[in-house]
């Protein structure tokens, strides 16, 4: 056991009792400011995320998801603040027991400024990720596009997004990167057809037979409870070379569109053909030379005859 009457553990020793009281003041402001600071972040992001539960896109969110996203944002940001108080706290300690911290302070300074220029892709990686669990732009299981990929949400940290593709291959995506979030599985989507006909087709035939389609098919006990509407024929869309193109529009639930999508256009084509429409396909006219008969190989022409 150190002897506290012998040096240096005596200076020592004096110090701590000429600042104690200084020191405990500080450590006590220090642990009521964390203190204050967890209920303060806690409560914004508890306001943020009930507002978006009832008023914007996190309202189709679970409880326990929503729960989810509320402890990792409470997480961050208390860690953020607490950091920062330690931080200062210590340097006031330091001040207080009269240890020069001059130096210190440039240390820290320098070290900032490099962890700035460092880490500052990091930093955008965890605020555009709070961002984005705030808005809720979207959750695992989602179909998205970002970044130039398209795929299915199959893990989401502040830091980075991972997506598998329609390959089955893994993406990962910082989340400084999604500048643009495309959620394809948001709630409903459309069933979007374009199908062209030659001139001289009866249009309102036609329209007939499409809307039939789309009728037969909401009430097919299978998909009536994934259309939300029926394709029917919007408009005419274009007057084309290769005729007259007819834009289908529908209303399906959002995790359907490509399996409601496939489904019309096959009862689509199977009703066409029977009712003896055709869709003209692209022709091609390839024009072939016959060397038996290329003026270039005429013997009247050849200067060498």
């Amino acid at each position: 056991m150190p002897d506290f009457t012998e040096p240096p553990w005596s200076d020592i020793a004096t110090v701590l009792r000429d600042h104690a009281l200084s020191v405990l003041v500080i450590v006590v402001v220090a642990v009521v400011a964390m203190r204050l600071a967890s209920l303060f972040v806690s409560g914004i992001v508890k306001a943020l995320m009930d507002r978006e539960a009832t008023e914007g896109t996190a309202q189709e969110l679970s409880a326990v998801e929503l729960k989810k996203r509320m402890d990792t944002l409470d997480t961050f940001g208390v860690n953020a603040i607490h950091f920062f108080i330690v931080v200062i706290a210590a340097l006031m300690i330091l001040s207080t027991l009269d240890i020069d911290i001059g130096p210190a302070v440039a240390g820290l300074g320098i070290i900032g400024i490099a962890i700035g220029f460092g880490a500052q892709t990091l930093v955008r990686d965890y605020l555009n990720g709070a961002l984005i669990l705030i808005e809720n732009q979207f959750a695992k299981g989602d179909v998205v596009r970002l970044a130039g990929v398209d795929g299915t949400v199959e893990d989401f940290t502040l830091r980075r997004t991972t997506l598998r593709d329609i390959d089955g291959v893994v993406h990962t995506i910082p989340n400084g990167e999604i500048r643009v979030a495309s959620n394809l599985t948001r709630v409903w989507a459309r069933i979007n057809q374009d199908i062209t006909l030659p001139y001289g087709t009866d249009i309102d035939r036609a329209t007939a037979v499409v809307d039939a389609v789309g009728q037969a098919m909401a009430a097919d006990p299978t998909w009536k409870r994934r259309l939300l509407e029926a394709p029917r024929v919007d408009r005419v869309d274009a007057l084309g070379e290769g005729g007259i193109t007819l834009k289908i529009l529908g209303t399906v639930r959002a995790p359907d569109q490509w399996a409601a999508a496939g489904e019309f256009r096959k009862r689509l084509l199977a009703a066409l053909e029977s009712n003896g429409f055709q869709i003209p396909s692209a022709q091609r006219i390839e024009a072939v030379r016959d060397p038996a008969r290329d003026p270039a190989r005429d013997p009247a022409r050849d200067p060498a005859s």
